[in-house]
């Protein structure tokens, strides 16, 4: 069996200072995070990049809003299925082999998008970059558990979900230039130059991954053997965390991972309303140009980083997480419905997505510092698996839906009030169904929602 963290049977019981508590997990966020963090950015920024890349393919494969819309959301149907049987993979073969498996493989079914030339091909490779790519996040998210104790999560979490955003600040403007500067170059269009200079890099970078990761704390030959003891005991703080044991019947019998995951799914609808159509709603705005229109798509994703590290760090400083998730939802998801009737002003219509992503993505980072507290021994790597696959449904219906309505209306308004209820509907759930008190809920397997 592989040591992914410090065994807690190490001996634990010799004091340290808070100060060398602190400089030790500073360190590790410092070495640790920066890895993780480019990472998910590759993978983010090959998952989002067809919302770009959509802008000149549709015109020059003749593919319609639906049919853009139903491939860019099949990813997740192969995503949800391998979710778990991938997390499950991740704690018997270790970090460094899985994150580099992932990364070659959806790299190159990214740069594969180059040739595709028909629906059915489209829907092939979005389905197989779902399938290659099923278990990063769910996956990162457990590695973090092997890393970070509870009350240090939400920060570790909102750096690790920063990517996300910044993927798509970068993203913009880079997707824009090369459309824009490369379309017809070598008898390829811009857009396929786009999916090849994306996807190349994520393959690697794996074999990087795997080169310089440790597969957790014990494994880390940057860390002395006291530093490692203070990992362990803060740990331990939280009950130790599942190594070689499937936990697979206790995720799928744990009514927690169902409420967990109905929360993140309307999550997720909101987020990837954004990966998938801003470009389209900012060029609704009457943006023509591919390159202004990529660096002003840079300016929502720049205010949900913000949301990312502002939410997160408050949600550990003030030791809260439900508000934390609830009112920036809500306030993101109004921001975004409300685009629809302020559209004649292009200055306001910018500052609701601003707003909109702020709330929508930052309150991410304050939730999934939830599901590794909240779920508790055996069920916690199968059940963060089973949140994140439950979620990526969400991934799956918002940009077939938006794409549906687009292409029978002639607008993306109605998919966008619908997107705002799922949002509301889910901020009433994590309010009423999670506990006021999560810092430390996986310390007391009995304590429930109250």
């Amino acid at each position: 069996m592989m040591t992914l963290a410090p065994s807690v049977s190490e001996n634990i019981a010799a004091p340290f200072s808070q100060t060398e508590e602190d400089n030790v997990f500073s360190r590790i966020v410092w070495r640790l995070m920066p890895l993780i963090f480019f990472a998910y950015l590759l993978a983010y920024l090959d998952r989002i990049n067809v919302g770009y890349a959509q802008l000149q393919m549709k015109t020059a494969l003749n593919f319609s809003d639906a049919v853009y819309g139903f491939g860019a959301g099949l990813f997740f149907l192969s995503y949800l299925l391998l979710e778990v049987p991938s997390n499950m993979l991740f704690e018997r073969v270790g970090a460094r082999m899985t994150i580099m498996r992932i990364m070659v493989l959806w790299g190159a079914a990214s740069a594969a998008m180059m040739f595709v030339q028909t629906p059915v091909q489209f829907y092939a490779l979005r389905f197989l970059l779902g399938a290659f790519e099923a278990g990063m996040f769910p996956g990162i998210l457990l590695y973090l558990t092997y890393w970070f104790p509870s009350a240090r999560r939400g920060k570790a979490t909102g750096l690790f979900l920063f990517s996300l955003p910044v993927a798509g600040v970068i993203g913009g403007p880079l997707s824009g230039f090369i459309m824009s500067h490369l379309d017809g170059v070598g008898g390829l269009g811009g857009w396929q130059w786009l999916f090849l200079l994306e996807g190349l890099p994520s393959i690697v970078y794996g074999v990087v991954w795997f080169i310089v990761a440790a597969n957790g704390p014990g494994d880390a030959k940057w860390l002395s053997g006291e530093e490692k003891r203070i990992v362990t005991v803060a740990l331990a703080a939280d009950g130790p965390v599942s190594v070689g044991h499937s936990g697979f019947s206790e995720a799928f019998a744990n009514p927690r991972v169902y409420i967990l995951g109905l929360i993140f799914f309307t999550n997720f609808c909101g987020v990837y309303t954004f990966s998938f159509w801003l470009p389209t709603i900012v060029k609704s705005l009457g943006v023509t140009d591919l390159t202004i229109l990529g660096w002003l798509t840079l300016i929502p994703y720049a205010f949900g980083a913000l949301g990312m590290l502002l939410i997160g760090r408050s949600s550990d400083a003030q030791q809260e997480r439900r508000l934390h998730i609830v009112v920036p939802t809500v306030i993101g998801g109004l921001a975004l419905s409300t685009t629809t009737f302020v559209a004649s002003s292009f200055a306001l219509s910018m500052v609701l997505l601003c707003v909109a992503a702020f709330g929508i993505l930052g309150s991410a980072s304050a939730f999934w510092a939830v599901p590794p507290t909240y779920l508790t021994g055996n069920a916690r790597p199968a059940g963060i698996a089973l949140v994140s696959a439950i979620g990526a449904f969400g991934g799956w219906l918002s940009p077939t839906l938006l794409g549906a309505v687009k292409t029978y209306t002639g607008s993306l308004n109605v998919g966008l009030y619908f997107m705002t209820l799922l949002l509301c509907i889910g901020a009433v759930l994590a309010l009423v169904a999670l506990p006021a008190d999560m810092m430390r809920v996986g310390t007391d397997p009995a304590k429930g929602a109250h």
